[in-house]
C-alpha cells in the first residue's frame, strides 16, 4: 500500500522542507518526528560526502528518501522525479527530457538513520536521446545494526545519450548491513553509460552487488567498483557488459581491499558480440591478514572481429611502497591503510 499522505505533504525543495522542518518543531505543528529525521538525515548524507549547502539550490534536482518516506524533492526543467513510499521502501521513476542537458548533477539521499529494518528503492531511470546528465547518489545507514539496504534499478539510455552515475555509501561501524543492489541497463546507439560505486567509510557488511548492461552499436558502459572490507565483511561484485552492437565498448574497475577475516569475490563477465566491440576488464584486490580474495573473468567473444581482454593483480601491498612511508614515521597498519586509501581513490 503506497503511503501517500507522507509524499503529498513533503514535495518540497531540500531548502523549503527544512524550513518547514523547523516550522514544525518550533510550532509543535504536524509531525515533529518526521522533522528530526529529515535534520538527521541530512547529518548522515553529510557525512557520506555529500553537501547539504548544494541541496538548497532550486536549480539542482534532488530528492531526500529516509526508509519508506519521500522527505523531500525538488525537479528542474527537463527532470521529472515521481516517487511514492512503499510499506518497506521507495518506487521512483526518473525521466530526462531528450536533449537535456544539465550543469549540476541531480542528487539523491537514500539511507535509513534506525538500527534495524529493511529498505527496499526500486527505480527507474530514462534518459532520453540526446540528454547528458550526472547523478550523486549517497546511501547513509550510520547506526546500522541489522538492516537490509535492497536496490532493485532499471537503466535506459538514449540514442547518443550520457548518463554519469556516482554512488558513495556511510556505514556505521557495526557491520549489520546488507547492501543488495540489482541493476540492469540498457545503453542505446551511441549512448554512454558511467557508474562508479563507492563503500570505503564504516564497516561494509555484506554487500552483494548485480549488473548487467547490454550496449547496442557505438555504445559505451564504464562500471566502476570500489570497497574496503574489515572483521568479517562479505564482499560480492558480479558485473556482466554484453557489447551487441557494432563499434560497442566497455569497460569494468574493480578495486577492493580486504583485511582481518573478511573476503571478496569479484566476477566479471564480457562479451564481444559484434564486429568492432571492445571490452576490459581490470581487477585489482589487496589481502592482509586472515582475509581472502577471488577473481573469477569470464570472456564470451562471439564475433571474429571482436575483442576482449583482462588483467588482475591480486596479493599483499607493494614492499617498496610500505617502507618507503615507513621510513616517513608511519606505523606499518598506518602505512598499509595510506596506500589502500590511495588504491581506492585512483
Amino acid at each position: 500500500m503506497a503511503r501517500t499522505s507522507a509524499w503529498s505533504r513533503r514535495r518540497l525543495p531540500v531548502s523549503e522542507a527544512r524550513e518547514a522542518a523547523r516550522l514544525d518543531v518550533g510550532s509543535g505543528r504536524r509531525d515533529p518526528a518526521w522533522a528530526g529525521e529529515f535534520e538527521a538525515m541530512l547529518d548522515a548524507y553529510e557525512k557520506a560526502g555529500g553537501k547539504p549547502d548544494v541541496l538548497q539550490g532550486k536549480r539542482v534536482a534532488s530528492a531526500v528518501i529516509s526508509a519508506s518516506d519521500v522527505l523531500s524533492v525538488n525537479e528542474v526543467e527537463g527532470v521529472t522525479i515521481e516517487a511514492e513510499g512503499l510499506d518497506d521502501g521507495v518506487r521512483a521513476h526518473i525521466t530526462v527530457a531528450p536533449g537535456t542537458k544539465l550543469d549540476h548533477p541531480v542528487h539523491l539521499c537514500f539511507g535509513m538513520t534506525q538500527t534495524e529494518g529493511v529498505q527496499r528503492i526500486n527505480s527507474t531511470y530514462e534518459i532520453g536521446e540526446g540528454a547528458e546528465v550526472g547523478f550523486l547518489a549517497h546511501c547513509t545507514f550510520p547506526n546500522a545494526v541489522k538492516l537490509q539496504h535492497i536496490m532493485d534499478a532499471e537503466i535506459h539510455i538514449g540514442a547518443g545519450a550520457t548518463m554519469r552515475y556516482r554512488e558513495a555509501h556511510y556505514h556505521g561501524p557495526e557491520g549489520g548491513i546488507e547492501v543488495l543492489p540489482t541493476t540492469r541497463a540498457r545503453v542505446g546507439e551511441g549512448g554512454r553509460l558511467e557508474t562508479e560505486f563507492n563503500l570505503t567509510e564504516g564497516r561494509v557488511g555484506r554487500m552483494a552487488i548485480e549488473f548487467e548492461v547490454d550496449v547496442e552499436a557505438h555504445g559505451v558502459a564504464e562500471l566502476i567498483a570500489k570497497a574496503y572490507g574489515s572483521d568479517d565483511d562479505d564482499i560480492s561484485v558480479n558485473e556482466v557488459v554484453r557489447l551487441n552492437g557494432e563499434g560497442a565498448r566497455g569497460v569494468t574497475k574493480t578495486r577492493v581491499a580486504v583485511r582481518d577475516r573478511a573476503k571478496s569475490e569479484i566476477t566479471t563477465t564480457a562479451e564481444g558480440n559484434a564486429p568492432q566491440a571492445r571490452g576490459h576488464m581490470d581487477c585489482t584486490e589487496i589481502v592482509r591478514g586472515a582475509a581472502e580474495a577471488r577473481n573469477i573473468p569470464i570472456v564470451v567473444v562471439r564475433d571474429d572481429r571482436a575483442r576482449v581482454t583482462h588483467e588482475a593483480a591480486i596479493g599483499s601491498v607493494g614492499k617498496k611502497e610500505l617502507e618507503t612511508l615507513m621510513a616517513r614515521g608511519l606505523e606499518e597498519e598506518e602505512a598499509v591503510d595510506v596506500i589502500i586509501r590511495g588504491m581506492l581513490r585512483g
